[in-house]
């Protein structure tokens, strides 16, 4: 007898069936999703825009610090890839923001370098890990209550943010998995050298950094349409111009993959906290 997955993988016109039943489900909930954050003058996702940004960051950031004003002007920025799209090219470019952007691979940080010189930032090329974060930030003269710090290093980013004591930025930008929705408590176990392979092996879910969060005082105020970045603001700032809802309203599911069910699945382990 044949498994379903059988079946449907060896008949074309089940597949077909398959795939416009799924299209149908994610526009409802698109759609369902969308009337959620419009009601809500304040919720950020109406603030979108993407000039460098991956997706809609650049105009959420500019909206988040519209509210609460700057301070420093400085930005600190880890895996930026080669520069050319991250969460803070725009200010450095657009607004005359100072800032360090680091990357694990020197090819990216020679074309980071490029866009960079021409303004003040600072590139390091160095792999992040838990131990070497708050000396690298040391170094690089970084202020301790800078104004925006954005983590995505596709693994340990819950560890490193973890391990940063020693600054207190206003506001910070973090990648999460939205592979594993609200309530379940993951994160990847900590592994100094992980790379990225492509699946959902990284991070952690929503649950966990917003409890993390709590843990160094801050609340969750946004994440984007996409379902990649998770926006925190310091408690100590937070007034009636955000949104205090439970995480379960601002989860977005993952606007990535097959289906939107985000990456491929992965074979590394998990702490289930």
């Amino acid at each position: 007898m044949y498994s379903l997955d059988y079946i449907f993988a060896h008949t074309r016109f089940l597949r077909r069936v398959l795939r416009w039943n799924n299209s149908k489900k994610i526009a409802r909930y698109q759609k369902a999703e969308e009337n959620r954050f419009t009601a809500n003058a304040l919720d950020l996702r109406n603030f979108e825009q993407k000039t460098f940004s991956q997706n809609g960051e650049d105009g959420i950031i500019q909206e988040i610090f519209r509210r609460i004003g700057t301070t420093n002007q400085f930005f600190v920025e880890f895996g930026i890839e080669d520069g050319r799209e991250c969460n803070t090219r725009y200010l450095m470019e657009k607004k005359g923001w100072r800032g360090l952007w680091m990357d694990g691979s020197d090819k990216n940080c020679q074309s980071a370098r490029s866009l960079a010189n021409s303004f003040n930032t600072q590139v390091v090329n160095t792999f992040i890990t838990a131990e070497n974060i708050e000396n690298l930030l040391l170094q690089a003269n970084v202020p301790a209550e800078l104004d925006l710090l954005s983590i995505d290093i596709d693994g340990n980013d819950y560890w490193v943010w973890k391990s940063i004591t020693s600054f207190r930025p206003r506001v910070l930008i973090v990648e999460y998995n939205a592979s594993y929705p609200p309530p379940l408590n993951y994160v990847m176990p900590y592994k100094s050298d992980h790379m990225f392979d492509g699946t959902r092996h990284f991070g952690a879910s929503l649950t966990e950094l917003v409890a993390l969060g709590e843990q160094k005082g801050y609340k969750l105020i946004a994440c984007d349409k996409a379902g990649v970045n998770a926006f925190f603001l310091r408690q100590d700032l937070m007034s009636d111009k955000f949104i205090t809802k439970d995480l379960n309203y601002f989860y977005s599911c993952p606007k990535y993959g097959s289906f939107f069910f985000g990456h491929a699945k992965g074979k590394g382990p998990w702490m289930k906290k």
